[in-house]
């Protein structure tokens, strides 16, 4: 498994149209086509690999996993727009199922057909449920891909976003485009028990609602929005989950592949301390050795927190902006699990694993985890998102033995008594007696573990709370105030430093739009 460890090496220029803090996937999407517009471009990576949360990492000997699980939302444009495929980009499976695990052995399956093992009334109703969310999600789909407008001091274009926003939400029709507004707004519980009976299937469902974020099926005014984000991808949809071949790397590479290809300079190892600000302008970073590389555009792949905090400095930014940075909500509740094991796990009531595996009963359970970890606890039974990979990519685990990753709901940043070193075998011990209610055996099948918490993530991959997205995505942060007003369109308060990274519009997730659109503002102020 290539580590990308063949990028560290020394950039060879001192002057460059772009330098990129940061190699995660967004960064590398910007990089590709940033070179591909014929800047000439430095992307700086403080690790050893390029990929960020992304990369597939060797946890164990021989097994290897990401933090990244499927990718919904990649799109066929940004494979065919930087040539992915032909620079090695390949997928283990593309249209993965869900099932419901039920602690009686009474699964519900979601796929492209359908429901199956649901009520006829559940079955009739997830039909009209999915086509309008589908119809949600392609009027809103376009926005994910271009910058958000602004207001006041707005350009021609920013009003043009505005309107054809305006119009794609009117030819929903009057009544359906009432009913977006609504269910824009209601929590997860509220839209889903409108549609459904089964506890089991609203559970599953209200999963895609939640997961990432510091919400709860009961929490207001979120539910629609990260839905929506999840079905902005058509390699996969709301019932088809792309895995890539490698894990999250088998993407990372492709992308550096095809930004090296054009031309692009990829330096791992290389952190940045600083960027050099003059006369209110970015003109370069300083590393961490002390050298020092002029850029006409830096560009930080970074949390925006870290992008104006620590890379920047508040002393070139006004109060009031710096107050709102500062009130970003990025403390993750999303932990990731990896489990080595010496066979294909069994759960109970399945002849065999097919795809993605949701441990919630209902809703309720959800809630009750979350209940804990909001007050810095960490409950007994945990709702998880289970993968087992290795089924479909053999490079993941060796011959014979299966890579179990599991991403684990609610998991807190901050703990209300001890940290994390006292009680990650307590968090631990609580994520396998939950797995056992639906595959018996599985603690005696464990070869070695890794275990990530949002305490974790920060201090592996510079990522400040831990949060997967960089910030909470939500209303209030969503769309012209993702991050903060002053810096939603990936410019910033200081003149040629901008913003690649999930903290700005649309989010996080697996999908390089927030990348692609960064580069599309570099190049319009640029030339």
């Amino acid at each position: 498994m290539s580590n990308t460890a063949a990028h560290s090496k020394q950039p060879i220029a001192q002057r460059y149209d772009a330098i990129i803090i940061g190699g995660g996937h967004n960064g590398l999407v910007c990089a590709a086509q940033l070179v591909k517009s014929g800047r000439k471009v430095l992307l700086l990576e403080a690790s050893p690999r390029l990929g960020g949360m992304a990369a597939t990492r060797e946890f164990a000997p021989g097994f290897h996993a990401s933090v990244t699980q499927a990718m919904p939302q990649l799109s066929r444009k940004l494979i065919d727009d930087l040539q992915l495929q032909q620079h090695g980009l390949s997928f283990a499976a593309t249209a993965l199922p869900t099932t419901a695990l039920d602690l009686n052995g009474q699964h519900l399956r979601i796929d492209s057909t359908g429901l199956h093992g649901a009520s006829d009334a559940d079955s009739q109703a997830y039909g009209q449920y999915l086509a309008l969310m589908k119809k949600f999600a392609a009027a809103i789909d376009p926005f994910w891909y271009k910058p958000p407008p602004m207001f006041g001091e707005g350009q021609p274009s920013d009003f043009a976003t505005l309107g054809q926003f305006a119009w794609k939400l009117r030819k929903l029709g009057k009544e359906d485009m009432r009913e977006f507004m609504r269910m824009i707004a209601l929590p997860a519980q509220d839209l889903l028990d409108e549609y459904f009976q089964s506890p089991l299937l609203k559970a599953a469902l209200s999963w895609d609602f939640l997961v990432g974020n510091k919400l709860a099926p009961r929490s207001p005014n979120n539910a629609v929005l990260n839905l929506l984000l999840k079905m902005t991808g058509n390699i996969g949809a709301l019932d088809s989950l792309p895995l890539p071949r490698g894990g999250g790397s088998g993407l990372c590479q492709a992308l550096a592949k095809s930004a090296e290809h054009h031309g692009a300079e990829l330096s791992c190892g290389n952190r940045v301390k600083k960027v050099i600000v003059d006369q209110q302008k970015a003109i370069g970073v300083e590393l961490a050795n002390g050298t020092r590389i002029l850029g006409r555009a830096i560009i930080s792949n970074a949390d925006p927190k870290s992008s104006f905090f620590k890379l920047l400095g508040a002393e070139h930014l006004d109060i009031e902006f710096t107050h709102r940075i500062n009130r970003l909500r990025n403390h993750g509740m999303v932990a990731k699990v990896h489990l080595a094991l010496d066979s294909t796990p069994r759960f109970t009531g399945l002849d065999s694993i097919d795809g993605r595996l949701l441990l919630a009963p209902s809703m309720q359970f959800i809630e009750n985890a979350y209940d804990y970890a909001k007050y810095g606890e960490i409950a007994e039974q945990l709702p998880m998102e289970i993968f087992v990979p290795s089924l479909y990519d053999d490079s993941l685990a060796p011959k014979g033995k299966q890579l179990l990753s599991a991403l684990v709901q609610y998991c807190p940043y901050q703990l209300k008594e001890g940290n994390w070193q006292e009680q990650r075998e307590y968090f631990y011990d609580n994520v396998i007696c939950s797995l056992e209610h639906y595959a018996p055996a599985i603690r005696g099948q464990i070869i070695a573990r890794e275990v990530l918490t949002p305490y974790d993530l920060e201090q592996a991959f510079n990522n400040p709370g831990g949060h997967w997205h960089h910030g909470e995505f939500a209303i209030d942060s969503w769309w012209m105030n993702r991050p903060s007003y002053g810096a939603s369109q990936y410019r910033s308060p200081v003149e040629n430093f901008y913003l690649c990274g999930a903290g700005s519009h649309p989010g996080g997730g697996i999908m390089g739009a927030v990348g692609s659109n960064a580069a599309n503002a570099v190049i319009g102020d640029n030339g």
